[in-house]
């Protein structure tokens, strides 16, 4: 059996790949805010306006639910079929592409939600979406 005659040396930490990214960190932080001080530093003169106010905002997709025994609401008001196409039609005219998103019963009949996305395409809606929930991974 060898004996060890000399002693290890101590296990150290290499420091210099981490004052390298320290070093890189500081430049990119000093040369980022004198980039800063230099835009503020430009001659230039923002437009004024007389009246302001704040930009309307985005329009916000219409919900239509299909419920487990074939009632349909659009965005909380119930509706038929027939008049679900008349309002989608009419909000089509007011804005040049609005959103519909179409949730539908998980127990109800697929033929109701076949029958809306239909009424939809009817009246000219281009954005259509359907609301679903991912289930949870199953396990083998």
């Amino acid at each position: 059996m060898p004996l060890k005659t000399h002693l290890d040396d101590e296990p150290s930490i290499n420091m210099t790949p981490m004052v390298d990214v320290v070093f890189q960190l500081i430049l990119f932080f000093l040369l980022g805010t004198k980039f800063t001080e230099m835009e503020r530093k430009i001659g230039l003169e923002i437009p004024r306006v007389t009246t302001a106010s704040n930009l309307a905002a985005a329009p916000q997709r219409q919900i239509v639910n299909v419920y487990r025994d074939g009632a349909l609401t659009l965005d909380g008001a119930p509706v038929t079929l027939d008049e679900l196409g008349t309002r989608l039609d009419a909000a089509r005219s007011q804005r040049s592409d609005p959103g519909v998103l179409v949730r539908g019963d998980a127990q109800g009949q697929f033929q109701r939600i076949a029958e809306v996305l239909t009424a939809c395409k009817q009246a000219g809606i281009r954005e259509l979406g359907i609301s679903v929930m991912p289930m949870p991974p199953q396990k083998k």
